[in-house]
Order: C-alpha cells, then structure tokens, then sequence
C-alpha cells in the first residue's frame, strides 16, 4: 500500500479542481436551454470560464473547498487505520499546496487548525465488501450548499404547497419546498439528493449518498424514476434560474433513495449541492494502493462553451467604479445594473463582521466596498500573500450585522452572493449603499481580478476569515438590491411561492 497516499493526493486535486464530465455535460444542457443575454445567461458563461480556469491552472473551481468527506470500500483484511493515517496526510499536504482551504474550526472557541484536520475531519467512511479492489470516492461539499439542506418530518405544512402526507406525494411536494427556499444561497444552478425514510442521522446519509450517483443514470425503483424525472422538469418551471436571478434552469439533477423507517418516523432529507458538485473516486489496487482506474469521467473530456460565443444584453448598462465610492455615485445604481470594480477591497466574513459590531475597524472603510469572501490563500519564500481562489460566500449569514455596519463605517457596497434580507436592504436606502451580486463558485474568474494583497488583518480567526485588504481591477458583478429599496432576490422570492403552489394538487396515485 506504498502508494495509497499519493493516489490519495491526487484524488483530493483532481476532485477540487476539475469539474467531471457528467457534471459539465448538465451545465452546458443548462446554457443550451437559458435565454441569451439574460443575467443567468451571462453567469452560466462565467462558470464555464471558471471550470476552464480551475482545470488550467490546478486550482479550486470554488474558494470553499468543503468538508472533505470519503467514502471507502475495501476488502476483508484491510488496513483502515493505516488507511486512515494516509487520507490525513494527503489532506493536510493539499491544504498546504493550496489545493484545499483550511475550513477546519473548532466549534467552541473558533480556532482555526490550519490544516484541515480536527475531531471529525475529514469525514471517512469504510465499508467492507467481497472484491478485491479499494473503492474510495470523496465528495467536496461546500458550505453555502450544506447550509440549503434540509430535513422533513411528515405529515407537514408547507408553506406554497400546503399539507405534505406521508405518501408519494409528500414526498414530492417536499423535494419542489426543497428546491424552492434554497433560492440563489445555494448556488444553483443546483443538483439535490434525496434520502427517504431512516432516521434524522441515517436519512441525510441517504440523501448525501444519491450525490454519488451518476447524473445520467436511471433509477432502478420505477416510482423513485417517475419522482425523479418529475422534480427536473417541475424545478425548472419555478424560475429561481441560476444565482437565483431567475432563468429557465435551477435544477440540474435529482436522486433518491429509500431505506426503512421507524412506524412514528417519516423523514424526507434533501441534501443540496450546487453547480460547483465536486465529487470523484478512485479503483485502487489493494496490494499497493496504485490507482487503477477513475470512477467518473474526467472532466478534460469535455471542453466548456467558449463565452466569447455567449451573447451580450446591450441593453444592460455597465458602470465602473473605483473606490472610494461616493454616495451619489450608489444612488445612480439601480438592480440589473453591473458594476466593474477598480482599487481597494476588502474582504470580510462572520467572525468580522461580529468583531466589527463592538469593536473599530483597522482601516478607514469610509466609501469601501467589502466583500463576502473566504479565499484560498498561498505565501511565497519573500513572504508575499497571494490569491488563488476568491469567489463570494453566502450573504445572508450576515443579515443580523450588515445594516448596522454599513452605517457604522460608511461602506458604500457590498459583494457576495444569494442576496440579503429586508435589514439590510432598509440599511442600504437609508445610508445609500448597494448589494452587488458575484458569480457563485467562480472563485478562479474572481482571482484573477485581483492584482494584489496589500495586507491583512485577523489572522488570528483562520485565513478565510480574516480581513484581506486587496486591490482589484475589472470585478464584475450585478445590482441585485439597490439604494431605492429594490431587491431581485425578494422579486423572485415571491414569484417562484406564487409558481411553487401551482404543485399543490396530487399527481402520483
């Protein structure tokens, strides 16, 4: 088993960033189907850049390289903890090359491990079986999208469909509830797995297990198959789209499982992944751990779309800004509006902004922009910092702060993504600042926009959330919530409900 450590290597490499080819083949359906020159047409573009990118330059397609889980099947006599041993060293080596994220944190004081290991991580599961070779497959899973799973307990109330029971059709009216709150937070364009039944424990096992699953199989369960091919059609029609800009695709893909359940007991688990599903494995040789063979295809198989093939909306107005941002410059922004950013920026996160809420700023922010942001980060021999993965985190984990800091230090916009709450959006037309919408995942197409790290503060919360001082040039992104009191994120919100209850009525008998 010499080699078992390597192959391991290369299997976390390969997986974070190089997009499988089944996955890339349902993006590109996707471009296929979207209306052109539409905002989900201009960031399916961008995500296929960013898939391209990633490849070329073996680094994470998204900033948030997830929880490293692994799943291992092995022969009758294998050595799982000298196993075990070896997928440690091989994530604490990527995550020293930079191929992962330190996202190790402790949940008591917020100490980050640095190297990706702690109690618990990375998740490893083995499971005995009677053939001779090692099965491992390794899903990434960030955290925006682990944070859109959810969990029913039937029979329920569900808002827009009503009373789900513990038929079929609950069921399906729980996986379209699924689909609809998880909106732009999860970076849809998205794919779901479903676990029906178990307990609360083994049913989100169930439903992350589907994720392994081909994207192009067939269930072998007729009813699970009729479910399935239901949810991808209905999905699509509630116009969530990609980023939650609205659009004609935010499902990519759905499977479910089914395993027994206790009489008092009826779970329906749905565990969201979005478009950036990193997920491959590996046929090793159990005599020296050598990789004989890849489970899924490689994504160098299939080119992404050339986004100079992609037609502009020349109706869409673009503004370029350089910081610092003056109020009446925000007040002439309005929601579908896309600004390119030049000069300084500044990252910020959870820990900051809580920091932030009792305590000054480092530096002035007067006029600033901060942005949502947890990159990938690697020092030279001189010491220098620089970055090599920088996509948007999730905005909304920040709602019960950014109102208040906005006002606080002056900041004139804010980047990240899935849009923010009705706080902040009071906060923005009050002080005049803007919500800017980045593209979801395309950590690769971000970095490259960033020219330099002046400095940075806080590295005592972990790289991914300290406060990165950065200088930019040509960040694109999208007014999704202005300084007039407009937000696209609440507009489609309340228009997918409204398509969401058109499923109310039974269909499987």
């Amino acid at each position: 088993m010499q080699q078992f450590r390597e192959s391991m290597y290369k299997l976390i490499v390969e997986t974070s960033t190089n997009l499988p080819a089944d996955v890339r083949r349902a993006i590109q359906r996707a471009q296929e189907q979207e209306d052109e020159g539409t905002r989900a047409a201009l960031s399916l573009s961008t995500i296929s850049e960013n898939i391209t990118m990633a490849e070329c330059n073996v680094s994470p397609i998204c900033q948030d390289t997830g929880m490293p889980t692994f799943i291992i099947h092995c022969p009758v006599g294998a050595n799982q903890i000298e196993m075990k041993k070896h997928i440690v060293e091989a994530v604490r080596q990527a995550t020293k090359d930079s191929k992962l994220r330190p996202n190790s944190v402790d949940s008591l004081t917020g100490a980050n491990s640095g190297d990706n290991i702690g109690p618990g991580v990375p998740v490893i599961h083995f499971e005995q079986w009677e053939k001779d070779d090692i099965d491992v497959r390794l899903i990434l899973k960030g955290g925006g999208c682990e944070n859109k799973n959810i969990q029913y307990s039937l029979p329920a109330e569900l808002e827009g469909v009503g009373k789900a029971g513990r038929d079929l059709d609950g069921i399906r009216k729980c996986i379209m509830h699924a689909v609809y709150q998880a909106q732009g937070q999860g970076c849809s364009a998205g794919f779901i797995g479903v676990g029906i039944g178990g307990d609360r424990t083994t049913g989100y096992e169930l439903a992350k297990h589907q994720l392994f699953r081909q994207s192009d199989d067939v269930n072998p369960n007729p009813e699970l198959q009729k479910l399935e091919e239901y949810v991808l059609a209905n999905a699509n029609k509630l116009g969530i789209g990609t980023m939650g800009f609205g659009g004609q695709v935010t499902l990519l893909g759905c499977k479910v499982g089914v395993m027994d359940r206790l009489p008092a007991s009826f779970f329906v688990s749905v565990a969201y992944n979005c478009w950036a599903f990193r997920r491959q494995g590996v046929v090793l040789d159990s005599a020296t751990g050598a990789i004989k063979d890849w489970v899924y295809e490689g994504g160098s198989n299939v080119a992404m779309a050339d986004p100079a093939e992609k037609k502009k909306d020349d109706s869409r107005r673009e503004v370029v800004l350089q910081a610092p941002i003056t109020e009446e410059q925000i007040r002439e922004l309005r929601v579908g509006d896309v600004v390119v950013i030049n000069g300084a920026m500044h990252t910020g996160r959870d820990a900051l902004h809580k920091y932030l809420m009792d305590h000054d700023a480092p530096i002035d922010l007067n006029g600033h922009v901060i942005y949502h942001c947890g990159p990938v980060m690697s020092k030279d021999e001189s010491g220098e910092w620089h970055v090599r993965a920088a996509g948007p985190t999730t905005s909304i984990r920040e709602e019960p702060y950014q109102g208040d800091i906005l006002k606080k230090f002056g900041l004139r916009a804010v980047i990240g993504k899935g849009g923010m709450g009705p706080k902040t959006l009071a906060a923005l037309k009050e002080h005049g600042g803007v919500y800017l919408n980045a593209i979801g995942g395309a950590a690769q197409y971000y970095a490259e926009c960033i020219k330099k790290v002046d400095s940075v503060h806080f590295m005592e919360f972990g790289i991914p959330e300290a406060m990165w001082h950065l200088q930019v040039e040509g960040f694109a992104a999208i007014v999704t919530m202005d300084s007039h009191g407009n937000s696209l994120h609440a507009e489609v919100d309340k228009s997918s409900l409204e398509k969401l209850a058109e499923f109310k009525e039974p269909v499987f008998k």
